[in-house]
């Protein structure tokens, strides 16, 4: 018999107790023990993580690391080939090899580390169900734990619960459940166990029903559990989750297509290498050695043909990036997302707590003589003339079970419809706990879901007052007079219209709307009655968790910057176009304007095919009582329509969007640890601001990786240009019985030098860069990778400039230096080569702060760190270079000694690139 398939809120309770063959007795030992078998324990599940061991192998599957190992392989083999032979010089080979390892297992290590670290959002949402559960069985009432809670099972619960699993329910009293998690709604849900329905209803529509890891607030029921598991509502979100695989996140994409490509050059590269080394080579020649130089060739070339530096800068501009963040009371995760922000296009956001204040309050109390005016005033308004609203004030404060925390006055203790009362007070300079105290209960006739409202009765200005709250409409009905600045006098049918109008203008505003009345009750109580009788209407409330003003002009900022809004919320169609509306996320459409914005409800879009919802996504920025499937597909279409999406949540039912955007960003006040676990960035302050602050600096980040790149790939042209360039004069030099005339260029350990140390350092400040003052007036574009014509063009005209001064420089040392350089000849030309090389992509740092403006120019913002860093850069070139030239490490090092001579020409020659970019920039040719 299948049991967990049925819409359970569309059927009645006997028809419920009669499908679980179930009485209000509870369910016998036999049947549970049965049930238990067949479904399962009510235990969420979720898939197998990967190994430790997989995640670290996962680190070496990059194009650019297998790269570098093949090349370290080959270094190690050759050396030990030489090893074997007796050469002298079979360390050399064996060092090099061995430094790329380290390089390489010093990436994998850091990449694994980080990934190992990640959370599971399955873990948090574990903890969230009820440990304990009281269920009725055997016709007692027993505490069991929640994982032992079987189909069929009648569970009771009451006020400070947490629903172990879905229940139909069957019973209820005043029951109240906090359904935020799941729904988004930040008010409690009124429940009532009689409620029946025939159509299909969004959850938190469900009256009838409550649902696994929510929290009774007030009251207590009785339900049937009618889904356990993974078959419940968080069990179904549970599931999504599992089913969401890691998406690959923008920038590690983008530099994997630069791996592939630069791996692809160099692929090419070390073939031609190999087939003119090979082909001309002589087999002859007594060096059994010599056939290697080919090979050593191609490990060079795998070696400059990659940014070794790239990933560990990469690395430490997102870092810094994620500390500034941090101070922005933002905090992320999981590092790459930096980037991932600077190109988002479109920002879908929950409602409550990150648009608005998360925060019931009272924006407008009416008196009576207001309602017969038909003005609607606002608190700012009635401060100076408090008086006249008095009653009002003091009926919120008795007729009240809330009370304000004393640490944190912002958060209430109970429902927050009732706190924002309490609220109303302090704003009027009315303390609730003195009137509270002067005025002390006397009887309570709570609120319940079939009359709407609650009474309290008190002794007031000298006789026992009944003060009444609840809904407008049914306070009308049991009103015989109502009180003006004139004095108390009879209701007519006239004034009931006005007021009934009055209602209505403010319910389509998205208010909350609560009457007042109160009324001389001079009886004795002892026993509960309908004390409302002959009540004085008094005046109203209306109420909303309020939109939080600085975020208007963060939306300005976001549309300025072509990034779109959206609105997600469980909350009602009206409320949600109302704030939007007031946010300027929505706009109506008009004779004048373009098209308008739409709003679509859950139930609209469960309606819609992918494909229709992927083309009304374009121009719908309000989505109201969706589900978290639906929130799911509405991320999907966006990414279908090539968009870079942003979600906000705080819920368990946002955490399954969390996951699937490009970004997710979770409420660090308000947000569930599902929710948190599930996203990749937490808002310390629940503030959508800190979003576009967030922005601000990931597109800071992504120019600036930007430039890091331009850097390092120009410098890996000039190395390989250079490389090839003097292996080809070398094969030819050969072919003609002269292969002495020109020896290597550079060796692997000289262009780590390069890749890793000195090109890397000045990258950590061009990191750091201050962003461009328009940035977020430039229009959100897709990037998919980080190349554009502009930036290629510089790559290469830069990088072959660069190659020019390191051929120069190689020239010189090889034929015009000799009587100034000491040491083996075949080094002369590889000492200049690399110091000129090394000094000039140095010095070619200082290009890289704008593409446009002169590193002269005042419109360029001081880096003060730049300057300091390529000093070290270049002092520790020179060190290396002196340790090369004078402990006899030229072998390894590839430096000779060298008079002051080659010294001046060599930085003379590096720092011509500067002008030569300057130049490049005046003619807009750069």
């Amino acid at each position: 018999m299948e049991l967990q398939n049925k819409e359970w809120y569309q059927v009645s309770i006997d028809d419920v107790l009669n499908d679980f063959d179930v009485t209000a007795k509870g369910l016998t030992d036999q049947t549970v023990l049965q049930r238990r078998e067949l479904y399962g324990s009510n235990e969420l599940q979720q898939k197998k993580k990967r190994s430790a061991f997989k995640v670290i192998l996962d680190q070496f599957k990059d194009v650019m690391i297998i790269v570098l190992i093949l090349a370290a392989l080959l270094g190690v083999v050759f050396g030990c080939i030489k090893k074997a032979q007796n050469n002298a010089e079979w360390y050399i080979e064996l060092i090099e090899g061995l430094v790329i390892f380290a390089i390489v297992i010093a990436n994998g290590t850091i990449g694994s580390i980080q990934e190992i670290k990640a959370s599971n959002a399955l873990e948090a949402l574990k903890k969230i169900g009820a440990p304990t559960s009281r269920v009725i069985r055997n016709n007692k009432t027993i505490v069991i734990p929640s994982s032992e809670i079987v189909l069929g099972d009648v569970v009771y619960i009451e006020d400070g619960s947490i629903v172990p699993a879905d229940l139909r329910l069957i019973e209820s009293s005043n029951l109240k459940i906090q359904e935020s998690a799941l729904t988004g709604e930040s008010v409690p849900v009124e429940k009532n166990a009689k409620k029946s329905y025939n159509q299909s209803l969004p959850l938190g529509d469900r009256k009838n029903m409550c649902y696994g890891s929510s929290i009774v607030s007030y009251g207590n029921g009785i339900g049937v559990v009618v889904a356990t598991g993974m078959r419940t509502e968080v069990g179904k979100i549970a599931n999504m989750l599992n089913e969401q695989d890691e998406l690959e996140i923008p920038i590690k994409q983008k530099l994997n297509k630069i791996g592939k490509f630069l791996s692809l050059i160099g692929a090419i590269t070390a073939i031609v290498v190999l087939s003119v080394g090979f082909g001309t080579h002589n087999w002859s020649d007594p060096d059994k050695f010599s056939w290697l130089q080919p090979l050593m060739l191609a490990v060079t070339l795998a070696v400059a043909v990659i940014p070794e530096g790239l990933p560990a800068t990469a690395t430490i501009v997102m870092s810094l990036g994620i500390q500034r963040m941090a101070k922005k009371n933002a905090i992320v995760r999981k590092l790459p997302v930096v980037e991932t922000l600077g190109n988002a296009t479109v920002i879908c956001s929950d409602k409550t707590g990150t648009l608005t204040l998360n925060r019931m309050s009272v924006m407008h109390v009416l008196n009576v003589d207001d309602i017969l005016d038909k003005r609607l005033r606002t608190i700012d308004e009635i401060k100076d003339d408090a008086t006249a609203y008095k009653d009002i004030v003091i009926a919120g404060i008795l007729c009240n079970n809330a009370h304000l925390d004393e640490k944190n006055p912002d958060v209430t203790l109970g429902d927050p419809t009732e706190g924002a009362l309490l609220n109303l007070a302090t704003n009027l300079k009315i303390s609730y706990k003195d009137v509270r105290i002067e005025h002390p209960r006397l009887y309570e006739q709570p609120f319940d879901s079939v009359r709407k409202y609650m009474s309290s009765l008190h002794n007031y200005e000298g006789k026992q007052y009944l003060f009444t709250k609840g809904a407008a409409e049914e306070l009308l009905r049991k009103s015989k007079y109502i009180q003006t600045k004139a004095g108390i006098r009879d209701i007519t049918k006239e004034d009931i219209r006005t007021i009934e109008e009055m209602v209505h203008v403010m319910s389509s505003k998205a208010l909350r709307v609560l009457g007042f009345a109160k009324t001389v009750c001079d009886q004795q109580i002892d026993v509960p009655i309908d004390l409302e009788q002959e009540l004085v209407f008094i005046g109203l409330s209306g109420m909303i968790d309020p939109p939080r003003k600085e975020v208007i002009g963060a939306i300005q900022m976001c549309h300025d910057a072509g990034i779109k809004t959206i609105m997600i919320t469980g909350d009602h169609k009206i409320t949600a176009k109302v704030i939007a509306t007031e946010l300027g996320i929505f706009t109506e459409a008009t004779n004048t304007s373009k098209q308008g914005n739409i709003v679509i409800t859950g139930e609209e879009l469960d309606q819609m095919s992918d494909t229709e919802l992927q083309k009304a996504i374009t121009i719908a920025t309000v989505f109201a009582r969706v589900s978290p499937a639906a929130k799911l597909r509405i991320i999907k279409a966006l990414q279908a329509n090539n968009e870079v999406v942003a979600m906000t949540g705080d819920g368990v039912n946002d955490a399954p969007a969390l996951k699937s955007a490009d970004i997710g960003i979770a409420m660090g006040l308000s947000g569930t640890d599902v929710a948190k676990d599930a996203a990749d960035m937490i808002l310390l302050d629940d503030n959508f601001t800190t979003i576009e602050g967030a922005i601000f600096e990931g597109r800071r980040i992504y120019r600036n990786i930007q430039k890091v790149i331009q850097y390092l790939i120009a410098g890996n042209v000039a190395e390989i240009l250079v490389v090839l360039t003097i292996f080809m004069a070398h094969a030819i030099a050969t072919a003609v019985g002269n292969g002495g005339l020109f020896p290597d260029v550079l060796n692997p350990i000289q262009l780590l030098i390069i890749n890793v140390l000195t090109e890397t350092i000045p990258c950590i400040a061009l990191g750091l860069d201050a962003a461009e003052k328009d940035i977020m007036k430039q229009q959100a574009q897709v990037q998919r990778h980080l190349f554009d014509k502009k930036l290629i063009r510089r790559i290469i005209w830069q990088g072959s400039y660069l190659f020019l001064l390191g051929l120069i420089g190689y020239m010189l040392g090889n034929f015009i230096f000799n009587d100034f350089i000491i040491g083996d000849a075949k080094y002369d030309g590889m000492t200049l080569a690399f110091l000129t090389i090394a000094i000039s992509q140095t010095f070619h740092s200082l290009n890289m702060r704008s593409n446009t403006i002169s590193i002269f120019s005042k419109a360029n913002q001081r880096n003060l760190l730049l300057p300091l860093l390529m000093g070290a850069s270049i002092g520790l070139i020179i060190i290396l270079a002196m340790v090369s030239m004078y402990a006899n490490a030229a072998p390894i090092l590839g430096m000779n000694q060298m008079d002051w001579q080659p010294w001046i020409v060599t930085i003379v020659l590096a720092a011509s690139i500067i002008p030569a970019v300057e130049i490049a920039k005046i003619f807009h040719i750069n």
